[in-house]
């Protein structure tokens, strides 16, 4: 698998994978996979999740394997395709598909954001929909996927309690997620954590266009002193995002925790050449108001 898009920086590319579950298209983003084979016989899970198939090691690592028809309501996969094993999240997951049709490469701005009809806001497991060769392919949200599955993978909030007393801080700090729920869980961690005065947007491109307002209108350090940022967006990534802060004599000096269930060794190195100033995994809650706290107050 070609994978020479994650050294470049700042580009505002991914490529994903599309595969097929009966006659549709779906799409993974490349970085979130660690290698494909074909179906193998798995050990069943007494009591476990409707959807978990099953668990087996290949080369002695124990990977969970899921049903994505399942997933999706769209049936049982039974016996044949493939597993799409991913990590993410610091998980090693196996998602059992029909088949794999390809990897294109392509731009943030040219996937949709799915209107309501198809993806409530909190709900919906469809990230994004790109149109490709007169067809479309819908982007799954797997983080969502496995935390619905085993909510434990989830953001711990509880953990903010771990932090013990906190005083209240008005420190301007803007968030940049395209989930609605991780937005809110994020949102709801940091005022437990005595942040007060958060803008939040739904994607990169959202959040720079905030960052110019207030730059022309000579009132940056007013409105954002710390900006956090998930990596996988439409219309700009966050990897884009931190680039364009980073690159700007007026904004360079912001600081930018890339906080994103992608973060891996190869994507840290990717994050720190673009000027990062932390990166954490997304279930690491308490680590972002650790984080928080070190850059605001430095």
């Amino acid at each position: 698998m070609d994978t020479k898009i994650l050294l470049e920086n700042g580009t505002n590319e991914l490529e994903i994978l599309e595969f097929k579950l009966g006659n549709n298209s779906y799409g993974i983003n490349v970085a979130k996979i660690k290698e494909l084979i074909p179906y193998q016989p798995v050990t069943p899970v007494p009591n476990a999740h409707p959807s978990i198939e099953g668990i087996f090691m290949p080369r002695d690592t124990m990977i969970t394997a899921i049903d994505l028809k399942n997933c999706l309501q769209l049936g049982e996969s039974g016996d044949g395709g493939l597993f799409i094993i991913t990590n993410f999240n610091k998980l090693d997951i196996a998602f059992h598909v029909d088949a794999v049709l390809g990897i294109h490469r392509i731009s943030w701005t040219e996937i949709i954001k799915p209107n309501a009809t198809i993806s409530t806001t909190e709900d919906g497991v469809a990230t994004g929909i790109v149109k490709m060769n007169g067809k479309l392919i819908i982007i799954l949200d797997f983080e969502k996927i496995v935390t619905d599955i085993s909510p434990e993978t989830g953001l711990k909030v509880s953990e903010i309690d771990e932090l013990g007393e906190r005083t209240r801080n008005a420190v301007p700090i803007l968030i940049a997620e395209d989930s609605a729920l991780l937005r809110k869980l994020i949102i709801d961690s940091l005022h437990q954590a005595g942040y007060v005065n958060l803008l939040h947007t739904e994607n990169g491109q959202e959040a720079w266009d905030l960052i110019c307002k207030y730059k022309a209108e000579g009132t940056l350090a007013e409105h954002i002193q710390c900006v956090i940022t998930d990596i996988e967006m439409p219309l700009m990534d966050g990897h884009r995002l931190t680039k364009l802060i980073k690159s700007d004599d007026d904004t360079k000096s912001i600081p930018v925790i890339i906080f994103s269930s992608l973060v891996n060794d190869e994507m840290k190195r990717k994050g720190e050449s673009l000027g990062a100033d932390a990166q954490l995994s997304k279930p690491e809650i308490a680590n972002l108001v650790r984080e928080v706290d070190k850059l605001v107050m430095r």
